[in-house]
């Protein structure tokens, strides 16, 4: 799969929830993890058994403000709001970082204004914030990667992928001074 994409929480409370989102982001091939203005301490994190923050890079930001992402980098914030594109009909961006809200409440207004997009998991209750992050790493995952076409009858196999096949070279332009 091309591209990257980070993951991360703001104002988190519970570090478990954060060690459990992490862990999860390991598995999903996250580039990176951070927290915005999030009291997450390794020692709480107790469901990250991975010990992400050890093979992935954490970037703790005090407030939405200090957030600051590799150039190109796409802000995509997951949320229940009315003006939030359903996960199902969001086109990922190939370099995304993802940034869920809190347990007991939403992005700020803050972070939301510095979102590109805003995506929403159609789901009739609120999720807990590791799931709902799971499911958008997931939903990125069959969208980007390559993967077989499902059959269209359950018990079927899938159709083979076809061998990639490579291009001829591009000539590259001859520099002027040749």
């Amino acid at each position: 799969m091309r591209g990257y994409f980070g993951i991360g929480v703001e104002g988190i409370s519970k570090a478990m929830n954060v060690g459990n989102l992490f862990r999860s982001a390991h598995a999903f091939g996250a580039s990176f993890v951070f927290t915005v203005a999030a009291d997450y301490g390794r020692a709480g994190a107790r469901a990250d058994t991975t010990a992400t923050p050890g093979q992935v890079p954490l970037y703790p930001f005090a407030d939405a403000a200090a957030l600051t992402l590799p150039r190109g980098c796409i802000l995509v914030g997951v949320e229940l709001l009315d003006e939030a594109v359903e996960l199902p009909s969001f086109r990922h961006p190939r370099r995304a970082a993802y940034v869920l809200g809190r347990e007991r409440g939403s992005l700020t207004p803050e972070m939301v204004a510095r979102c590109d997009h805003l995506v929403r998991i159609p789901t009739r209750l609120c999720l807990n914030v590791a799931t709902a992050g799971a499911i958008v790493m997931y939903d990125r995952l069959l969208t980007l990667g390559r993967f077989a076409r499902r059959p269209l009858i359950p018990g079927a196999a899938p159709e083979p992928l076809p061998a990639h096949a490579f291009g001829a070279p591009k000539e590259r332009r001859r520099r002027a001074a040749e």
